[in-house]
């Protein structure tokens, strides 16, 4: 395994994969081989979290382990955009498409060098055997996905006094995840919250089914090494007037990086 980077001062370039030897036993029994790397990356995580010591240079280390884990499985990763967030000069609200349980893990290596975030979760991750640990750590705003009024709530205002602390909000605005993206399952929460703090937005596009999602639990699926993951993160905007004209710029950029990647996209003309 390589040696895991310090979490690093900006700038901070985009990313892709180097060639990485993967080995026999990975090739055989690539989900075997992943979840092994992703168990070991999670309970050294909790460990220290429940330790009291889980601070963002940890967590961006053990975020790196889990981009270990995709690489020596054999999927390589591919980064771009992170110019839009070195410019930053306050928080946002990162808004993207949901497909797989790696973005919670992973989105802490691209974001943490240039600000605090936290994300927008289901109060079952708060709940989740060993994660939930390093989950409350974060300090996370927690919705119930049961009674979308209240869920309103707790968004506007957790993230309402996140973003004037000056930490950034990651928020995935679809009822589940999916391997297709359906711009019809795509709520304007992200949207709303921006616009009511008076902060940008910043689209984010990914593609993580490398780790797809399982049939009898979820977060469990099978590993497709010959996936490639790809994160892209747009320029950031300004919501002034009307924010369905953000929520459409949003949508059709992470539409865009779709079609480019050959993920499939419903809801659209």
């Amino acid at each position: 395994m390589r040696d895991i980077p310090k979490l690093p001062e900006p700038p901070y370039a985009d990313y892709d994969s180097p060639e990485i030897k993967v080995g026999v036993f990975s090739k055989a029994f690539p989900s075997l081989a992943f979840y092994c790397r992703v168990s070991r990356a999670v309970f050294k995580a909790a460990r220290t979290a429940k330790q009291g010591n889980f601070t963002d240079a940890e967590w961006y280390h053990d975020a790196w382990l889990i981009r270990d884990a995709f690489e020596n499985t054999g999927s390589t990763i591919s980064i771009k955009g992170t110019e839009h967030i070195a410019k930053l000069e306050e928080p946002c609200v990162f808004i993207g498409n949901h497909m797989s349980t790696a973005e919670t893990f992973m989105l802490a290596t691209m974001i943490l060098p240039y600000c605090p975030v936290t994300f927008v979760i289901k109060q079952a991750l708060m709940d989740y055997p060993v994660f939930k640990h390093v989950m409350r750590t974060r300090d996370p705003i927690v919705v119930g996905r049961v009674n979308p009024r209240e869920d309103l709530k707790a968004v506007m205002g957790g993230g309402q006094e996140r973003l004037k602390a000056g930490t950034s909000i990651i928020i995935f605005p679809q009822k589940t995840r999916s391997d297709n993206f359906n711009r019809e399952g795509f709520n304007t929460i992200g949207v709303k919250l921006a616009k009511r703090a008076g902060v940008p937005v910043i689209p984010l596009a990914l593609k993580t089914n490398a780790w797809s999602n399982g049939k009898k639990f979820k977060d469990f699926g099978p590993f497709r090494p010959h996936e490639d993951v790809h994160f892209e993160f747009g320029a950031p905007l300004r919501i002034e007037g009307s924010d369905k004209q953000a929520h459409e710029a949003v949508i059709e950029f992470i539409e865009s990086r779709m079609k480019q990647w050959g993920v499939g996209v419903e809801g659209g003309e």
